[in-house]
């Protein structure tokens, strides 16, 4: 497995246009705080891979601190996973500005402006889905990872408003800053997950985007490929981003190309396998350096074992494992 760490050869000037070329709609892996590293990313990759990965999103004024290595570790990715998008987030334009500098450095294939998230830590810093109402800060913003990032294609993603429906205003602030794509999730800051998503107002921004030359990608609720290609059609957008579904099954993108996954795929012992290995290269790339808990591996166990006899009971009796090798002892006589 190579690991990027210095200049490498940009996947192209904007994967994104030749992507619309080649496939519409193309699919894309969500970033998501503590899930989307590196290991989550290869484990994904292993059963089906999608056409676009992102990272977790990552601080841009922590990446221009004295104390960037920790943050750095987060940037970790592998050929393999190209192409891959290193999502940022913050609300100094300077910082994105340098941000852009080194994530072109590091060798990514585009960079994402994350103004979305709903977090109250986040939001507290006037970041995330905080810039939707601050846009003069959003379009510097947007202004200054653009600088930074030269040839490498900027993106956004964001949400339909922050306490209700502001696309008619929101999006057109953001198009006159021609991003390469905009990602729009089909939910207010306000609603959170409480209600559905709303793929009719998906819709209407692509309406309002059309002829700018931004592509729009879909996000909420998808459920799988066959629900992507769906609500991709109803809404008309270039692209889907998937991220719960496939928290719950990693192994969601098997199959990209027919829309479903193999019949009887995945059975308990392949479920187990993935697991294992899951675990093993969490040990590899992690735990080794003491770089992550095994208690945020937690979540990934819990997913892999259901839908199967018996899978309660073992799903319960691993939660109480404290490291890697406790699992793997239990895994072993069932593998």
């Amino acid at each position: 497995m190579v690991i990027v760490w210095k200049v490498s050869i940009v996947f192209m000037k904007n994967f994104w246009e030749k992507l619309k070329q080649q496939k519409k709609p193309f699919f894309c892996l969500a970033p998501m705080a503590e899930v989307t590293d590196m290991v989550f990313r290869q484990m994904v990759i292993k059963f089906g891979k999608p056409d676009v990965v992102f990272t977790e999103m990552v601080a841009c004024d922590g990446l221009c601190s004295l104390g960037k290595e920790r943050l750095l570790e987060i940037l970790k990715f592998s050929e393999k996973e190209r192409p891959i998008v290193a999502q940022v987030f913050g609300a100094c334009p300077e910082n994105f500005y340098q941000t852009a500098l080194l994530v072109k450095q590091l060798g990514f294939d585009g960079i994402d402006i994350n103004m979305g998230c709903p977090q109250k830590n986040i939001l507290k810093q006037g970041a995330g889905a905080d810039l939707i109402n601050h846009p003069a800060l959003a379009k510097k913003i947007i202004q200054a990872t653009k600088a930074g990032a030269g040839e490498l294609p900027v993106s956004v993603k964001t949400r339909i408003g922050f306490n209700q429906d502001e696309i008619e205003v929101w999006l057109p602030i953001l198009l006159a800053e021609q991003p390469a794509v905009i990602t729009l999730h089909g939910r207010t800051k306000k609603a959170l997950s409480k209600i559905s998503a709303d793929w009719g107002i998906i819709k209407r921004g692509v309406e309002i985007a059309k002829g700018s030359g931004v592509l729009i990608v879909g996000n909420g609720d998808v459920q799988d490929i066959l629900d992507g290609r769906q609500k991709a059609q109803d809404s008309g957008v270039d692209g889907v981003m998937i991220g719960r579904a496939v928290l719950k099954r990693p192994w969601l993108f098997n199959n990209l190309d027919v829309g479903r996954p193999s019949e009887g795929f995945p059975s308990k012992k392949e479920r187990l396998k993935m697991l294992e290995e899951h675990l093993k290269l969490f040990e590899k790339i992690y735990q080794r350096k003491g770089e992550k808990n095994f208690a945020l591996m937690k979540k990934h166990i819990k997913n892999y074992l259901v839908d199967f006899k018996g899978a309660k009971e073992l799903r319960l009796k691993l939660m109480e494992c404290e490291e890697v090798k406790e699992v793997e002892k239990i895994l072993q006589p069932l593998l």
